[in-house]
This record gives C-alpha cells, structure tokens and sequence, in this order.
C-alpha cells in the first residue's frame, strides 16, 4: 500500500479547531498578552491537540528577528589540557533559553593553521540570520571586535577590550590578577618562598594579567622573584620543559602556572625526576579543567566562574537588543581557588 506524507497542520486548522479566526491564533503565538485568558487557553489547547509548530522562518520576517546569538567555535588545540570553554558554552545554552535566545554555533575558514572569522560574521549578518554575537577572542590585535563596530553589529565580548581602552561595547571577564594572587598566596601560606611562575608569551595580555597576581602576592610580602619567572606557548611540552629549566637553574619549591596545560607539564617533569607534587613541590594551575579533578593527586587550580560569565554576558545581550537598547559597562567577576592534593 502506498504511504502519502502527512500534511503539518496549519494557522488554519488551528483557528478552525479553535473556533477563532487566524489572526487571533497568530496572536496567540506572537503576542499572547493581547488576548483574553479563557481565548489564550482555548487556542493553546487546539495547538497542542494538532501539535501545531509555528512558521519560525515566517515570524522572523515579521518581526525581524531570530532570537539567535551567534557563538564562534574553535576546535581544541593539540599538546593542551583545557576544555573550559565547554563550560561556557553550555552555560550560555542554557542562560540563553531562559530568556527565549538560542546560541547559533559557527566556525571560520581554515587557512593553514589559523581560521578567518571575519567571512562567517559577514555571511550571518548579511542574512540577519542571528541577533547578536558573542566574541570570545579579545586577544591584542584581534579584528573581530572592530569590525563588528564598524557594522554596528550588536555583540558582547567574553574578555576585556585588551587593546582599546575607550572601547564602548559590553563586555564581561574575570579578574587573572585576581587568580595569580589566590595561587601564590595559597602556597605563601603553606611555607613556600621559592614559586616559580611558567606563563605565556608577553604579547598574552590575558596571561599577563594572570603573572600580575603571582607578581603582587611576592613583592608585596618581600619574596624575590628574579629568575623565577618563564614564558612559553600553551603546551604541555613548553610546561615539562620550563619546568625542568627553573627546577636545575632556580630550585623552585612551588610552581604557579597560567594554565592548567601548563601545569601538567610540570607534573610531568616532577614524574620524571622522582618528585611528588604536593610533597616535594608544590604546584598549582589555572581554568580548573576536568583534568585538574581527574589527575593524581588532584591539581589545585584557578577556577574561573564561567556559569555566572554567560549570565552576565546573557544580561547584556538583553539590554543590546532591548527597545530601546542599553549599552552595559563592563563586568569583571572574581575567581576562586581550588585546593587539591599538588599543593
């Protein structure tokens, strides 16, 4: 026997069904508030008996709008421990759906290593298929933010305008400095003098921020930290092998890192030589990563409070997109310290 596709129930059979006309089933959709309780309650029920889905694409025409933020991706580098923007991006799901949005992910076009963003932007914008974005890419130099204010297109970045102080975009971030600070007092506190620092390269205002904290915490009790301090890429390998160098040149007996990677390439290294962190040297790491929890004897770590970033940065969008639109100030959020067995 031949099957024949069942037809969607429409506007229309949903205001027979009713027993209205479609325009107050359109209401009923789109502005609820305009009609009687008992009227609102008798279309809902119709719509829910036919399982009527209303016309998305039809609506946003309509209005506009598609209520969806758009989100670009990277995927996770190799040779690195951190998967924190998991974290992020799960929140701002959720933050999201709570106030009617939904997070459009994206990514840009390859080339060699690095990916161009800037075509993908263009492509949404100029199909107005999202509202809004979030950058997460605030690094110095990067174009993103600066063309989308170019374009006046609404967004919220997840970072501090590194490289443009007069910057008026919203933004929300949290506090490195603030971290550096929690890690090395942590170890201060338990009897160390000689902590070493294995951060990023000097153009990484994000881990400069971070080594401002380590910094701050030493100097302001007195500690010397000539020869203490390292700057490599992102690695575990770049970890392992700073590590190894402080350890021969300086004779560390603590290490605070930018990252949790990094950290565990000091592990690495402290496996190697015989030591035990936690008992012989102390280490500590950055982001809180699932690897942090995960790996013996437990890294302590900086975490980041990233459920209460996209709330913030959800909040934002909001008054973005409001009518008529509110421009917020920036918000920086403090980090916390997670103690385990390395320190």
């Amino acid at each position: 026997m031949q099957r024949h596709p069942v037809t969607p129930p429409t506007l229309a059979d949903v205001a027979e069904r009713a027993g209205v006309s479609r325009q107050t089933v359109s209401n009923a959709v789109n502005n609820p508030e305009l009609l009687r309780e008992d009227t609102l309650r008798r279309v809902q029920e119709a719509i829910a008996e036919l399982g009527y889905l209303p016309n998305r694409a039809a609506r946003n025409l309509r209005t506009r709008s598609s209520h969806l933020i758009g989100l670009p991706i990277k995927p996770a580098e190799e040779g690195t421990a951190n998967a924190a923007m998991d974290r992020f991006v799960h929140s701002l799901v959720d933050s999201s759906r709570a106030v009617g949005y939904h997070v459009l992910l994206f990514s840009g076009q390859r080339t060699g290593y690095a990916a161009d963003e800037l075509p993908a932007y263009d492509d949404l914008l100029r199909s107005t298929a999202v509202d809004a974005f979030v950058v997460t890419d605030t690094y110095l130099g990067n174009p993103q933010a600066a063309w989308l204010n170019e374009r006046r297109a609404p967004f919220v970045a997840f970072g501090r305008p590194w490289n443009d102080p007069d910057a008026r975009h919203p933004w929300v971030d949290v506090d490195g400095a603030a971290g550096g600070d929690l890690a090395t007092t942590h170890l201060i506190e338990r009897g160390h003098h000689r902590i070493a620092w294995i951060g990023w390269r000097k153009d990484s205002l994000l881990g400069e921020d971070r080594r401002a904290g380590w910094s701050r915490a030493m100097r302001s009790r007195d500690i010397p930290t000539t020869g203490l301090a390292s700057r490599v890429e992102d690695t575990v390998a770049s970890g392992r092998e700073a590590s190894a160098v402080l350890l021969d040149e300086a004779q560390p007996t603590a290490f605070v890192c930018a990252s949790d990677t990094l950290a565990m390439g000091v592990l690495h290294t402290l496996y190697e030589r015989g030591l035990k962190p936690g008992q012989d040297v102390a280490v500590t790491g950055f982001d809180d990563s699932l690897v942090a929890q995960t790996v013996p004897p437990g890294l302590t770590s900086v975490r980041l409070p990233l459920e209460q970033v996209a709330i913030e940065v959800v909040h934002a969008l909001e008054g973005l997109l409001g009518a008529p639109p509110v421009v917020g100030a920036g918000v920086l959020l403090e980090p916390t310290l997670v103690v385990r067995g390395s320190s």
